[in-house]
Formats: C-alpha cells, structure tokens, sequence
C-alpha cells in the first residue's frame, strides 16, 4: 500500500504515506500528512500527493510557516530589487501578507487562501490596484519556494486577481494649461511645473534631471535617471524604468529659453553661496542644491492649482495633459510614445483612446477637404 488515510477526529485526517525503504537502513520512509476536512478532501490530497510521486514533484514538507518563508525569501531576493522597489515589497511583506498568512505552514498555502486574503483587504478598502500589487509580490515570492523544491506548485497561479476599473483621466486644455502658468509666475516651482507641461516627463525624471542632460544649444533634454525618496529620508537615483524610457526629448522653443534662464539664475546663486555650477547639479532643487522632495512638488502643483481657479489634477496628470494636447493638434503617436517613454505605440493609443473620438472626426473632416475639390474639379472637367 502507497499511501492511506486515518481518521483522527471529526473534520481531521491524517494521509500515511509509503516512501519506500530507506536505502541505507532498509527500514520504511513514511510521512505523515494532516488534512482539515472531510473524507473526500482526504482522498482528493492522497490522490494528489500519489500523482506527484508518480511524476517525480513530490516535495516532503517541512515545518516552515509562510511567514517564515517571506522573510527569508525577502532577504535572498532583495539583491534583485531597487531600494525604492525593497521598501514596496518590505512593505506589503510585513504589513500585509504576514499578518494575514503568516502562520499557515508553507506547504499547506492553498489558492482559496489568497482569494480570501485579496477579497478581505478590498472590503477593507484596498483598491484593487493595491491587491494585485499583494498577487505580485505573492506570486514571485512563491514561485522562488517551487525553485527552492520547498513547494510542488504555485498557489498563486490558481487565483482570480481584482480587475481593475481605469478611471476617467484628468488633464486640463490648452486654456487651462495657459491659465494655470499664469498663476504660477512667480512660484519658485514655475521652471519646473512648465517643463512638466511642455514634456510631458514623470516627476521622478524632472526631480533627477541635471544640468548635463539639458543641451541648451539643441534644445534637448536626455532622461538618464529619476530621483525617488524613501522612507528613512534618503534620496536614491534610479535607471530609467525601461530601455524606452531612457530617451531624448526635444524641447519647444519656450522650454529652452525658460531653463537658460532658470540656469542663468542658478549660477547667479552659486557665486552668491562661493561654489561653481557644475554638470552634476540638480535642475530643479532647494536653493542649496540638495534634492526637492516629492511630496512637497506635489502639494505645490495643488496649491497652484487652486490658486488659478482650476479643477485639480495629479502632477502626474500634467503628463496626460501634454500627451492629449500632442494628439490633437494631429501629432503622429509614435511621435507622442517617444517623448513620454512608452513601451509601445500600443501602450500610448490605449491609454489615450479617450482622444481617438476627435482624432477621428477630425481626419475624417481633413479627408473631405482633401478629396472633396479634386472631385468637383472633375465633374467641371468632363462638363467641359
């Protein structure tokens, strides 16, 4: 007999199974397994865990709970990580899934685990963004433990993950976008919150610009990094998030004069203060040069906004709002993907479908004006 099954008590079983003798005392392997259920739940994991015999997956447990197993695992894969992307994951680890999964053994994590944990933390109030990010770090973490044979198979590959419900997207128009730098002249952000706008570039790429990626004589600016704050208050430089992103954007005329400027400005202060300007220099800082933090970026663009009257949008936004205007005025999407790092056309055109009604309308009225006086002209021809 390969393996059997022994009633302890009600809604408990415990699986016996046969490893064959052990090769060098010849005495019997057995393992016994705990199953909390009933019969038929029994039945189903002895067949399971005969097939995975069979097949040559099967993994003898050990006593290792998962909140055992994510804190090494967290340790061990934490070389694979940004230190931005350690604190995401650390976070999510610690405050979440542990508190929540950490005392069930490793080997007995099924997939109706994480279905209760991902549907308990939107009723908390989770949005389903922020579950998925749980599926994520989940999914790797436990695909490492079936390289590591401490599991046969992923639980997180059998679970339905929360869909997540785009929002409408906030940008301003053209008016708007006039009105808003109105109000911002004289604000010590204004260089920065006009070159959001006119480049559509995340905040973390304008907060980690220097002054040696701006050519000013082109009229380019070169994205090589972004600038994050973490937790313990220091600032790290990241690589660009993809090959695309790593890119060159020309800047519009305005732009460029702003900066001149705005570095004009810059050395000014740095005679004043005794140090030279150099390449390294950050961009847009604090007036001696250290890094601006983002929130404090953040909580500026809303208070501008406010200040002009107008609807509030995520500095973020500022990005949808150059992209969307580009579309417009009829610029090609390829060329609008380039300047805001996309990975593909693809990933520009869906997420900014909400234009393609009027680019449509529009390219329809532009074909009949095209097409529309060769016709007539034909018609007078052949009367004639």
């Amino acid at each position: 007999m390969r393996g059997h099954i022994i009633k302890r008590y009600k809604g408990s079983y415990t699986i016996v199974l046969s490893l064959g003798n052990d090769p060098e005392t010849g005495k019997l392997r057995q393992q016994w397994i705990t199953v909390k259920g009933n019969k038929r739940d029994a039945e189903k994991r002895l067949a399971e865990l005969l097939h995975q015999i069979d097949t040559g997956n099967y993994i003898k447990p050990d006593k290792a709970t998962v909140k055992e197993y994510l804190e090494r695992w967290l340790n061990d894969y934490r070389p694979n990580l940004s230190p931005r992307g350690f604190e995401r994951y650390a976070g999510i680890v610690k405050q979440h899934l542990i508190p929540a999964l950490g005392k069930i053994a490793l080997h007995q994590l099924k997939p109706e685990h994480l279905q209760k944990h991902y549907t308990t933390k939107q009723n908390d109030g989770l949005t389903p963004r922020t579950v998925r990010y749980h599926h994520a770090v989940l999914h790797v973490a436990l695909k490492t433990a079936v390289q590591w044979g401490l599991i046969s198979r992923n639980p997180a590959d059998a679970v339905t993950i929360p869909r997540i419900r785009r929002n409408e997207m906030q940008t301003w128009s053209e008016a708007e976008v006039v009105k808003f730098l109105e109000a911002s002249k004289d604000s010590q952000y204004y260089a920065l919150v006009y070159t959001a706008l006119f480049t559509g570039m995340r905040r973390s790429e304008l907060l980690g610009l220097k002054w040696g990626d701006v050519d000013l004589i082109m009229g380019q600016i070169y994205i090589n990094r972004g600038l994050h704050h973490l937790k313990d208050g220091s600032y790290i430089f990241t690589e660009p998030k993809s090959a695309k992103s790593r890119r060159t954007i020309a800047l519009p005329p305005t732009v460029t004069l702003l900066l001149k400027e705005h570095y004009e400005k810059w050395k000014l202060e740095g005679v004043v203060h005794g140090v030279k300007a150099k390449d390294e220099d950050l961009v847009f800082c604090t007036t001696e040069g250290l890094p601006l933090r983002p929130n404090t970026v953040t909580r500026a663009w809303v208070s501008l906004a406010k200040k002009a009257g107008l609807k509030v949008i995520r500095l973020h936004d500022a990005r949808h709002t150059h992209a969307s205007i580009m579309l417009k005025q009829g610029i090609h999407p390829k060329i609008v993907q380039e300047r805001l790092g996309h990975s593909s056309i693809e990933m520009t055109l869906d997420t900014y479908s909400h234009v393609a009604p009027g680019l449509q309308e529009a390219a329809a009225a532009r074909f009949d004006e095209f097409i529309m006086p060769r016709q007539e002209n034909e018609r007078e021809r052949k009367i004639h």
